[in-house]
């Protein structure tokens, strides 16, 4: 009986915010923090790849190896989160409190079990998988050693990716940022103690590099339960007769697995690029890994932006008011594509000062200076697709995220980098990228038009019982 008590005053103060705040306003305030806190993930991406190329080559190719499932440890977590935040915001602004708090509670579960399955995969796997990619001994070694300790101590990423999507879903996207920004300045400023054997020989190199690593995840991950359970009455979490719900969990992987398909799919994508670029030169996949270094510093910020716009939009389509809805769209897209105008200036303009952060080589400049430059253009196809995305799964049809995300990636840009690439120019390459994005434009516009028709118009009639 008391839990009746605190639970009417949240889903009032939400409603005050989240329901009837100027939507301008109330995306800048929801999306700035979670921007800088991007910003400073991608700072430390970059940060992180300088120090361990330091060390060693084969230390720095070791890391690299291990992206491709260290991405997919990564895209369960946030797609997850992403979920959650989705259903917990569309379930406040129905104020409908029970479903929310179940949201939230089988949210943390299945981060639990995720954690789970990596563990037993960090115990198992590691060798297969390195001894797959690379004959080399001492890449494979470090590789192992690096891989083994992200995925067996996972229990902190998982824990802070889905307290900061709870806060986001809540609005307290500053508390989000701080979590972000507490994980993320640990790590780097560990990275340079462990890496370098500051801490003895046992923890240097890349054992260094992920033990700085999880202990970054597991600062940001108690920031983020204080966060939730003092600063965070919306939600109401009890795990004291929890049985996990069939129904919730169908509701967040609804729109939670397209994201973290999305997320593979990227995966698979930078793959089959390094081995179409390896028939050039190795040189040429060091630009593009440099180039997907530096982009992170554009897109980054939109997916901050995208942060701050799905729990407004959910909240409101729960809400039925399709007019904050579409303002939000429309500010949001606006927003992008700034982001991405002041990239494409910085790529087009100062490629070769971009490139000089990584000391590149006067052969790294030649095939760099071009590529990005071709490749810029497509940021500000990027800008709206990357919303839609957001937009799609804030609605409930993740599935055509997925469905865009796939054709733009596998469908189109990898056949397309293929056929160029039989030309035997490098250069005609990397127009691949603004190809696939034209594709990725149309589909997204399609797809948002029949979203627009079939869920936010119909929001415009009478009230359902």
């Amino acid at each position: 009986m008391e839990t009746k008590q605190p639970q009417t005053p949240p889903a009032e103060a939400r409603e005050n915010i989240m329901g009837t705040m100027d939507i301008n306003p109330l995306l800048v305030k929801l999306s700035v923090p979670m921007m800088i806190s991007m910003l400073v993930q991608a700072l430390y991406n970059v940060v992180d790849s300088v120090f361990v190329s330091h060390v060693s080559e084969s230390a720095l190719t070791a890391v690299s190896l291990a992206f491709s499932l260290q991405n997919v440890m990564i895209a369960v977590g946030v797609g997850t989160g992403v979920g959650v935040n989705a259903m917990l915001s569309k379930s406040l602004g129905e104020k409908n409190q029970r479903r929310a708090n179940a949201t939230a509670e089988n949210g943390i579960f299945l981060s639990l079990c995720s954690f789970v399955v990596f563990l037993v995969i960090g115990l198992t796997c590691m060798k297969p998988y390195f001894y797959a990619q690379t004959g080399d001994e001492a890449i494979a070694r470090q590789g192992i050693q690096y891989l083994s300790v992200c995925c067996i101590f996972s229990l902190g990423l998982f824990t802070q990716t889905m307290g900061e999507k709870l806060l986001a879903a809540t609005g307290r996207t500053y508390l989000s940022m701080i979590s972000q920004l507490t994980g993320a300045v640990v790590n780097i400023i560990l990275d340079p103690i462990f890496i370098f054997g500051y801490c003895g020989e046992a923890l240097s190199g890349t054992t260094g590099a992920a033990v700085a690593t999880v202990i970054g995840q597991f600062c940001g991950a108690g920031m983020t339960l204080f966060f939730n359970l003092n600063k965070n009455p919306d939600i109401q979490i009890g795990f004291k007769g929890f049985r996990p719900s069939a129904k919730a969990i169908g509701r967040i992987y609804a729109v939670g697995l397209p994201s973290i398909a999305m997320q593979c799919v990227g995966s698979v994508m930078t793959f089959g690029m390094n081995l179409i670029l390896m028939t050039f030169s190795a040189t040429a996949v060091a630009v593009f890994g440099v180039y997907f270094k530096l982009q992170s510093f554009v897109f980054m910020p939109v997916f901050g932006l995208n942060n701050g716009m799905v729990p407004i939009i959910g909240y409101n389509y729960g809400a039925r008011r399709p007019d904050r809805v579409k303002k939000t769209i429309k500010l949001a897209v606006c927003y992008a594509e700034g982001i991405m105008l002041i990239g494409f200036c910085i790529f087009q303009f100062f490629p070769d000062k971009v490139l000089g952060i990584f000391a590149a080589s006067d052969a790294m400049l030649a095939i760099g200076i071009p590529a990005l430059r071709i490749i810029c253009p497509h940021f500000l196809l990027a800008g709206i697709g990357i919303v839609m995305g957001s937009v799609f799964q804030a609605l409930g049809n993740g599935v055509f995220s997925l469905i865009v995300s796939m054709c733009r990636q596998l469908v189109v840009l990898l056949p397309a980098a293929w056929l160029l690439a039989r030309t035997g120019s490098v250069n005609n390459v990397w127009w691949a990228f603004l190809i696939a994005e034209v594709v990725s434009l149309l589909l997204s516009l399609a797809f948002f038009a029949r979203i627009n028709k079939t869920v936010i118009a119909p929001l415009y009639g009478p009230e359902e019982p």
